[in-house]
């Protein structure tokens, strides 16, 4: 049985005054598209507020796991979310370069 790879993560800009909450199977594709779309269009709202520095993320094997982590976390207060980042990475250091 092959596994499987979903990633739930959280975002912030540079300043860490704005979180955004995702999912993906590619984290490291997917946190070049939140850069580049920060840097161009700005669509969404990862890119609108210029977030795409990593501050947490969390491996699932199912998707369904994943959806339901990402809608739960996405349903906390702010203070909630801290507390999640603080468990794992208390400094707020940018991941991003830890992702392979």
């Amino acid at each position: 049985m092959k596994n499987h790879n979903y990633f739930v993560y959280i975002v912030t800009n540079k300043s860490k005054k704005v979180l955004y909450t995702g999912m993906t199977n590619d984290l490291r594709t997917r946190l070049i598209q939140h850069m580049e779309d920060s840097q161009g269009e700005k669509k969404s709202f990862a890119g609108k507020y210029n977030c795409y520095y990593l501050v947490y993320w969390e491996r699932h094997q199912y998707v369904n796991h994943a959806i339901d982590r990402e809608k739960e976390i996405k349903g906390w207060k702010r203070y909630k979310k801290e507390d999640l980042i603080n468990s794992m990475n208390p400094e707020w250091k940018f991941l991003n370069d830890d992702v392979d």
